[in-house]
């Protein structure tokens, strides 16, 4: 697994990561990660996997970390 390029933002840490024919945009927040796994002859080079992080996506990424932690919450708060 090669990583080519980290990604800036002040939230979360964003690595864009290339292995086995695949790029991949890694999301971590805190203890929580999100990757999403795109093939590199759909999308082309790099410059296109990066453009792929736009608002509308970010707020997805962002949403779903807030669920994915209210999730372990409860489940703590169940069985904890």
């Amino acid at each position: 697994m090669r990583v080519v390029d980290d990604i800036a933002h002040p939230e979360m840490k964003i690595t864009l990561l290339s292995w086995n024919g695949k790029y991949l945009l890694k999301f971590e927040k805190g203890d929580f990660e999100q990757t999403y796994k795109i093939s590199e002859m759909e999308i082309g080079d790099d410059k296109a996997a990066k453009a792929l992080i736009d608002e509308e996506f970010l707020s997805a990424v962002t949403n779903r970390f807030q669920d994915m932690r209210d999730a372990f919450v409860s489940t703590v708060r169940r069985n904890g």
